[in-house]
């Protein structure tokens, strides 16, 4: 008998080149305006103005994804929202014989 090996254990999931979160942002964004097209044209409005708006909206998703991936790799965007989240600078208040004070731990067993 002959079994199919899977070979792509532990490598990233892949679609049509988009890598990692970038699946998520793009499924995520088209399933968004799928959804705000379909309240907009059960609210009543135009037609024709649902349709430019999903069309444009989607395809906005779709080219803002792509750049993104082609901008920042695979782990770009959790890389830059980590450097965001990083301080510049540390900024130092006390003086110095506070940082060389030697203080024991109590051992509370």
């Amino acid at each position: 008998m002959n079994y199919n090996i899977n070979k792509g254990i532990g490598r990233t999931v892949e679609f049509k080149g988009l890598k990692a979160q970038y699946l998520f942002i793009f499924a995520g964004g088209l399933l968004g305006t799928l959804i705000l097209v379909m309240i907009l044209y059960m609210a009543g409005v135009n037609s024709y103005i649902c349709l430019f708006l999903g069309a444009g909206g989607a395809s906005l998703i779709v080219w803002q994804t792509f750049s993104l991936n082609r901008k920042y790799g695979e782990h770009g965007l959790m890389k830059i929202g980590a450097g965001k989240r990083h301080p510049r600078y540390i900024i130092c208040r006390k003086p110095v014989h506070r940082y060389l004070k030697f203080t024991p731990k109590s051992n509370a067993l």
